[in-house]
């Protein structure tokens, strides 16, 4: 499962706004188990997983968890405490929660980004910004890349 993309949107006064076909039919077998949204960690956006794909990464965060460890605990806590599950309605719509719509500046104009196995869900205005980086984006793939040629599928 890959997202691509980016679809413009806007959300309604209670915070509910149509998730892009483009992507629900990606998620289409996903919606059976369910949908987590979170802030981001470094970006003013919000993320959206499809269940596997959250279960995985919160799987992989434990895996390196030492319980007695309080710096690590504490991560692993943030990280799940600030989730939510997320359903969308009959009509492909998901409420985004205001605390969420905050921590992104949404007021009304969404921006939902494919990013590879999860959706960023963006303000207009941030996400224009974003879009402004690319030449950055172009440096640190070139940078990343150099050496020997990685196999590719």
């Amino acid at each position: 499962m890959r997202f691509i993309g980016s679809i413009d949107a806007k959300t309604d006064e209670k915070g509910r706004v149509f998730v892009p076909s483009a992507f629900r039919k990606i998620l289409k077998n996903e919606e059976k188990e369910g949908l987590v949204l979170r802030r981001d960690l470094f970006e003013p956006c919000l993320v959206l997983y499809p269940k596997s794909v959250w279960d995985a990464r919160v799987d992989a965060i434990r895996a390196r968890t030492n319980p007695f460890d309080r710096r690590q605990q504490q991560a692993l806590r943030l990280f799940t405490v600030d989730a939510e599950n997320i359903t969308l309605d009959s009509n492909g719509r998901m409420l985004i929660p205001r605390r969420c719509l905050e921590h992104a500046g949404i007021k009304s104009d969404v921006r939902f980004n494919g990013m590879d196995e999860v959706i960023e869900i963006w303000s207009k205005q941030a996400g224009d910004a974003l879009l402004d980086k690319q030449k950055e984006a172009g440096d640190i793939l070139e940078e990343m890349m150099q050496g020997p040629a990685p196999t590719l599928p």
